[in-house]
């Protein structure tokens, strides 16, 4: 194929039905109003969903898509979707991409992706995640004081994204154009480019282009409480399931204080809660003996009480961002981190000086199947290492936020239907591998990041909390300890968005 009019092999694809196979934005739309909003706009738009259906097999897209944006997005301030954009869309995107249409997308110098989508709701995932060069889509109108109107900019969605299109392209046609046949009067971006295909994507299709062969980038980062993608029916059933999930969340953090540590791993199946343990964990430390220091995987605040759970005792844990609710709840002892190395240093050897302690090297959770960076600092302190493997699995909610209240952490892991914690004890470190035989506590720690991950069957990254918060958060991860007058304002704000 001759490519002389343009300076590089050019792609333009189409987001829904070709990239990612779903072709309905629903669900997407769903996830906006939840995180960004709360209940009640979920609960409505899920209301609207017949109304929608109809107005698409009615043929009327544009009309059932100006209804969804509007009932999700009017009245929210656009840094609010802009944050869910960033930290909640991408997850869900990934998971959905279709390999058969990315391949030839991927092969291309130059990448465009359309979306009938609002374009803050897609750019970010696009350009960070599927390497492309632009984003076109709707643009949502926002009034001069950053809410969104509902409303968006132009009356033709596909008149629109065909000009845009052909103004990116003034000079020189996109080689290769992607995405679903016509099905309306109005010119797609489609009729612009040399070679069309199709969606769904032919398995067996060879692009022109051999010259790239890159991956979409994965998503590290993740947050919004949702485990799964809110389809109507799954969202009618979170709906039906949550008046139940806050009684049964009531009644497991209620019988966990009254029952011994010991206890919990026995009661916790008559409330469907699971407990896999593999490996053996060591004894407890005698009397006049340091204790040996258990060095964990972090998934979700539950994790030392879980650890101590399953030991039958109570394990203090090293803590740094835990709300001042988690800490007077917690069944077991907590310890701030200052984040002055020396003043941390000397805290952990004095608890450790009293027995065992549990120490979170990545310094925050992450959901995703990679470890973040471990701090050196236990390999220090220590050579009673005992590396921990934890791991957990929910149905409907996650236990975990960055950029929510942490109080909720807690109830929202023991909300779901059937929650299951495993934990994987490792054997204690030989003093070979520890600091005593002259290895750098960066090594120790390397190490220690290694046999973890093989253990879950995770990736090591170099990635920290600070990586973390700039993502999800828009900030560095720094707790400033507030004034009860500041954290009641912040629980305020976390319910505020169900007044919406």
């Amino acid at each position: 194929m001759e490519s002389s009019t343009t300076t590089s092999y050019s792609v333009v694809s189409e987001l829904e039905g070709t990239l990612l196979k779903n072709p309905k934005p629903f669900a997407y739309f769903m996830l906006v109003a939840f995180e960004a909003s709360g209940l009640i706009r979920f609960a409505i738009l899920l209301l609207f969903w017949p109304i929608i259906a109809l107005l698409d097999v009615l043929g009327y897209r544009n009309g059932s898509l100006k209804f969804m944006i509007f009932v999700a997005t009017a009245g929210l301030h656009e840094s609010e979707i802009e944050s869910v954009a960033r930290a909640v869309l991408p997850k869900f995107f990934m998971d959905d991409i279709s390999i058969d249409a990315w391949r030839p997308f991927g092969m291309c110098e130059k990448r465009v992706v359309v979306t009938r989508m609002p374009r803050v709701m897609v750019e970010r995932f696009a350009k960070d995640h599927l390497r492309a060069d632009e984003v076109i889509g709707t643009e949502i109108v926002v009034n001069r004081f950053g809410y969104a109107t509902g409303l968006i900019q132009d009356t033709d969605v596909d008149r629109s994204v065909f000009n845009s299109v052909a103004n990116l392209f003034a000079v020189g046609r996109p080689q290769l154009g992607l995405g679903r046949p016509p099905i309306s009067t109005s010119p797609t971006f489609l009729s612009l480019c040399e070679e069309q295909v199709h969606a769904p994507v032919p398995s067996n299709y060879n692009c022109h282009n051999q010259g790239l062969h890159v991956q979409p980038l994965p998503v590290i980062f993740h947050d919004g409480r949702l485990v799964k993608l809110p389809t109507p029916a799954t969202a009618l059933v979170i709906l039906l399931w949550i008046p139940f999930g806050i009684i049964l969340a009531m009644i497991r953090i209620f019988v966990g204080f009254l029952l011994p540590l010991w206890a919990i791993p026995y009661v916790s199946r008559i409330f469907n809660i699971r407990f896999i343990v593999k490996g053996k964990p060591p004894a407890p430390a005698s009397a006049g003996n340091p204790g040996v220091l258990f060095v964990c995987t972090h998934r979700t605040l539950m994790d030392p009480v879980v650890l101590s759970y399953v030991l039958g005792r109570s394990i203090p844990a090293v803590t740094y961002s835990i709300s001042r609710l988690s800490e007077i709840l917690s069944p077991i002892p907590t310890f701030r981190l200052t984040r002055t190395r020396e003043v941390d240093a000397e805290m952990i050897k004095k608890e450790l000086s009293n027995g065992d302690l549990v120490v979170y090297p990545e310094g925050t959770t992450c959901r995703e199947p990679f470890l973040l960076r471990f701090s050196a600092l236990f390999a220090e302190l220590t050579d009673k290492i005992v590396p921990v493997a934890m791991n957990y699995r929910v149905g409907f909610f996650h236990a975990t936020t960055a950029r929510g209240w942490k109080g909720l952490d807690p109830i929202f892991f023991f909300m779901n239907p059937r929650p299951v914690y495993e934990v994987t004890f490792l054997n204690q470190l030989e003093v070979e591998a520890t600091c005593s035989s002259g290895k750098s506590p960066y090594d120790v720690a390397n190490y220690v990041q290694r046999i973890l991950a093989a253990t879950l069957g995770f990736e090591c990254t170099n990635f920290t909390r600070k990586d973390k918060y700039k993502v999800l958060a828009g900030n560095d991860g720094t707790v400033s300890y507030l004034s009860i007058l500041d954290q009641v304002k912040k629980v305020v704000t976390t319910f505020k968005p169900f007044f919406h």
